[in-house]
């Protein structure tokens, strides 16, 4: 496969190496340049596994030059007024929207993303864009009057938000793009400052949207980005100059940031074990299709996939006639081939990984009956029927197009199911019994819960965010800011003007 083409509105964030293999730069401080080390790391296609283009490997000194940016350059964003900030992302967004086709091709490659969900990803980070001015509101302070309380009758306080200072974003594989930017905005629209890492696997979107928001205003330093191995973060996450850490991922990599982050703000969202519980006054054509979705959109690797069916036994065998079906339509191969619904997942490291699950599930009882099997990075669409809670699939995060159907009795046994699953980030539940989803809605312990739908984030509207070991705080418009600055009270006494609400009456 022939490297990366690209408008040349991009010429400033990369060369042509000998080879014709595309050399990608990082950006600090508002420049675009390679790593001191000279150092670069591939970055290869999970298609065919061939090296598309080539990114910087950030040694430690470009780490520090990046924090080092971001934190001199606190007032730098703080000094631009907030209809500014929303100006510049309105830009942003119209740039995003011109080189819409860049930012696809791009998510095809790197990612193996269908074109469907590629465009998907880029109209999603648009719409978060254009969403600033709704979510600027979060930022507004309040006024408390004192005499409510007998201690501060003659004061009054403004509550006020303000920037945490240096964030650090770093970002999964599964969406480049939008995650990243989700993080981006809110904390640049907030007045921090911004350093940010992309997985490893497929980091050339950042620096894509990096070239935008450069073009569209952001002041020089107020975002920075950094390139290369997942050793970065052990300069990264310690730095007292970082205020915050805002990552996206793996339980067990949140586990360790949070062990060394020190006192800094975190939000972490983590692993997550989407269950799907579906009972026997369902619509079964709507739950089939919808738990079809929730399953294999993204081929799997969505924090919000369902990761597992909990279908009560009256309804089970019609509900999976009804999969089978569904699941025909959803055609995998090549993600440039217009018909394709499941592309290949992001290595071949995960591919095994999906595999040994399958493999795990089928030797303790459970029924393989559709696909079970890969070709490199192309894993088919996979039904496992009856599957037993002793096999690991059953309480492991998948990450892959497998669909996981465990029998249960009611709605009292899936939630029992649910309450011991170390995750909870989302889940769902098929019924038209208002009394019984009210009942699941509550009692399980879930960031979130929809009803007769799939979980699905978008571009998070309504708050989300995990519950036990799927992490810590929420995100979503405006709550994100919420998450993205500090309270800070100002409290006025106006007794010395004669202003303040004295108590004429006064208890015995």
């Amino acid at each position: 496969m022939s490297g990366i083409e690209l408008d040349d509105f991009f010429k400033p964030i990369y060369t042509k190496g000998s080879d014709g293999i595309t050399l990608f730069k990082m950006f600090i401080n508002g420049v675009w340049f390679t790593s001191l080390s000279e150092e670069m790391i591939d970055v290869d296609t999970p298609i065919d596994g061939s090296v598309i283009a080539k990114v910087a490997n950030a040694s430690k000194e470009d780490v520090e030059r990046a924090i080092d940016a971001a934190y001199e350059s606190r007032q730098k964003i703080r000094a631009v007024p907030g209809i500014e900030r929303i100006e510049i992302f309105e830009k942003a967004s119209e740039l995003l929207s011109r080189y819409l086709d860049d930012f696809v091709r791009t998510l095809m490659l790197e990612a193996g993303k269908p074109r469907r969900d590629a465009e998907g990803e880029v109209r999603a980070t648009i719409d978060r864009l254009k969403l600033t001015m709704q979510e600027s509101r979060k930022i507004f302070g309040e006024y408390v009057p004192g005499d409510w309380s007998d201690d501060a009758t003659e004061k009054i306080a403004l509550v006020i938000r303000e920037p945490v200072g240096v964030v650090v974003a770093i970002s999964p594989f599964n969406y480049p793009l939008y995650i990243v930017s989700a993080k981006i905005i809110p904390a640049l629209l907030a007045g921090n400052t911004v350093v940010s890492k992309q997985s490893s696997e497929n980091p050339l979107s950042l620096l894509l949207f990096a070239r935008i928001l450069k073009e569209a205003g952001i002041p020089d330093g107020t975002l920075n980005v950094v390139t290369g191995s997942g050793t970065i973060g052990d300069h990264l996450v310690p730095s007292e100059k970082v205020s915050m850490i805002n990552f996206t991922g793996s339980t067990e990599v949140g586990s360790w940031i949070a062990k060394i982050a020190g006192l800094k703000k975190l939000h972490l969202e983590l692993g997550g074990k989407g269950m799907a519980i579906v009972l026997d006054d369902a619509d079964l054509d709507l739950a089939a299709k919808k738990c079809v979705e929730g399953s294999l959109k993204n081929a799997g690797q969505r924090c919000d996939a369902i990761s597992s069916v909990l279908v009560a036994e009256s309804i089970i065998d019609k509900f999976v006639e009804k999969v089978i079906e569904v699941v025909k339509d959803w055609k995998h191969g090549d993600p440039r081939d217009p018909s394709t619904k499941v592309g290949p997942v992001i290595n071949i490291r995960a591919a095994k990984r999906i595999q040994g699950l399958i493999d795990d599930a089928r030797a303790k009882g459970a029924k393989l009956l559709v696909g079970g099997s890969h070709k490199d990075c192309y894993f088919e669409p996979t039904v496992l029927y009856d599957v037993p809670l002793e096999a690991r699939i059953a309480w492991e995060e998948t990450f892959g197009p497998v669909i996981t159907i465990i029998k249960v009795k009611d709605e009292d046994d899936a939630i029992e199911i649910g309450k011991k699953s170390r995750y909870g980030l989302d889940s769902c539940v098929f019924t038209n019994n208002f009394y019984k989803m009210w009942k699941i809605a509550k009692r399980l312990e879930t960031g979130e819960v929809t009803i007769n739908d799939l979980p699905r984030h978008g571009v998070g509207y309504f708050p989300f965010g995990g519950s036990k070991e799927s992490g810590i705080g929420r995100e979503g418009i405006g709550y994100s800011i919420d998450e993205m600055t500090n309270l800070k009270t100002i409290v006025f006494n106006l007794e010395p003007a004669k202003l303040g609400k004295v108590r004429r009456i006064y208890r015995a």
